[in-house]
């Protein structure tokens, strides 16, 4: 039986009769809410009873892991099981490492100071793995999963576009924010490198605005060109949202954030065609030389952030901090110090990747690259098992979106920062459903191959076998 392959994965496109019947909160309502909530508030911004756990993204976190729970005891049986995720097994083996280093930290005695930041420290852990479960484990149509990347870039660009009006204006503008009930629990706002702003939209620190640009440009990109060959779906939002994104990591005076642009960019270019390649590559070029001429004397400023390392203050710090790591490490190599217990009163690692060995030891460091790398070859390996052309395009920018997020780690302590820390496990969810809903459409043509296609009518996708 020979049937005719679409462009588009038939499970974006199908209208389910289930879907109209749902009732209750979904996985997409609850992640937008956090996105909503991650990056519309300050991230510096606390309930005040509550401390350092009292960003609401981080409390509705712990719901969406609670509801994960509460879910996953009531599912269904179902007749044919989902594919297993190393995403999942990943995060188990963080949260092993985590809970024995901090019943060990514990036993050793430590000040109420770091008793209280540990505690806060596995908290916010909990929070981040109920985003990525309920990504993983909720986001079952490629419907609802171009929706929820729609709004990671929706809210990314309204971000963006504040850091642009920082950029311009050198004004924080945020900080006249205020909520009843919440106060500022970190000093944030822009800051310069020569005479240039630094801009934060309403992340804490421009490096953790510039993390949650980088995991979006991907995104953005992937999404639109994801698109371009369906007119049905209008995609120029979506080509505004990759400029806009762009133009602001170009324009931050940050090492990291123009790293970050050519990385993902790089990164990106396996998914496109010949002629957009090249289009995307004459594009930046071109938004260069703009730049160059609205922002006079910016290019030289860049250009001696990279020459002039060995003389840069921030630089010297992290080659430091790799020297004085093993001096930290040595009071437990295997499981570290405990998560959230080594304060910046001891030591400042402008790098999240000597932080995490120094907190979680060996093992904990071989567990979180092991996160990310699950993550990585989860989207990887959905361009491999589908034919789709939505699933092959937008496992590339998710790749280049997690392999942005963990370098962009190496130049500051990433998971000490609500939108950073927040993106990143949002955006290694998405990974493994999207391979989840590949295994989905290997199932169904599996399936038509077999002729025996009304097998599949009327499901929203099918569950894959494992």
């Amino acid at each position: 039986m020979s049937v005719a392959r679409p462009e588009y994965s038939p499970l974006s496109m199908t209208a389910s009769s289930t879907a109209g019947r749902r009732k209750g909160m979904t996985a997409l309502t609850g992640l937008t809410i956090y996105l909503v909530l991650l990056c519309g508030i300050p991230s510096n911004m606390t309930i005040s009873a509550l401390g350092s756990v009292g960003r609401p993204a981080v409390l509705w976190g712990l719901i969406l892991a609670l509801w994960w729970v509460i879910h996953r005891l009531h599912a269904p049986r179902l007749a044919s099981s989902s594919p297993s995720q190393p995403v999942r097994v990943a995060y188990a083996a963080i949260v092993v490492v985590v809970l024995v280093g901090f019943a060990a930290a514990l036993l050793r005695g430590q000040p109420a100071d770091q008793v209280t930041s540990a505690t806060g420290a596995v908290l916010r852990l909990a929070s981040w793995g109920g985003v990525l479960l309920v990504a993983m484990d909720g986001i079952t149509t490629m419907r609802d999963l171009r929706r929820l990347i729609d709004r990671i870039v929706l809210l990314a660009t309204i971000v963006a576009i504040l850091g642009l009006v920082q950029t311009f204006s050198g004004q924080t503008l945020v900080d006249q924010l205020a909520i009843p009930g919440f106060e500022l629990t970190e000093e944030g706002g822009v800051q310069s490198r020569g005479a240039f702003v630094r801009a934060t939209g309403t992340a804490t620190h421009p490096l953790e605005f510039a993390m949650l640009l980088t995991c979006a440009l991907p995104l953005a990109l992937t999404s639109a060109t994801a698109r371009s060959g369906d007119v049905s779906r209008r995609a120029w939002p979506t080509w505004s949202a990759v400029v806009i994104l762009g133009v602001t990591l170009l324009v931050s005076a940050s090492r990291s954030a123009i790293l970050g642009f050519a990385l993902v960019l790089l990164a990106t270019l396996p998914a496109l065609h010949g002629r957009l390649r090249g289009m995307l590559i004459a594009g930046s070029a071109v938004a260069v030389a703009v730049i160059a001429v609205v922002r006079p004397g910016m290019l030289g400023t860049m250009l001696s952030a990279f020459t002039g390392v060995d003389s840069d203050s921030s630089a010297q710090s992290r080659s430091d901090a790799l020297e004085r790591a093993p001096e930290f490490l040595s009071v437990s190599p295997w499981y570290g110090s405990g998560f959230g217990t080594f304060l910046s009163r001891y030591y400042i690692f402008d790098n999240q990747w000597v932080l995490t060995t120094v907190e979680l030891g060996v093992l904990g460091l071989l567990a979180f690259a092991g996160l990310i790398c699950a993550a990585m070859w989860s989207a990887w390996h959905a361009r491999r098992l589908s034919a789709m052309n939505d699933v092959r395009v937008l496992g590339q920018g998710l790749l280049a979106a997690c392999l942005g997020g963990a370098v962009a780690l190496i130049g500051f302590d990433g998971l000490s920062f609500p939108i950073s820390a927040g993106v990143l496990f949002l955006v290694m969810g998405t990974t493994a459903s999207l391979r989840a809903i590949a295994h989905g459409d290997r199932w169904m043509a599996d399936v038509r191959r077999a002729g025996v296609d009304d097998v599949v009518d009327g499901h929203d996708r099918p569950v894959a076998a494992g």
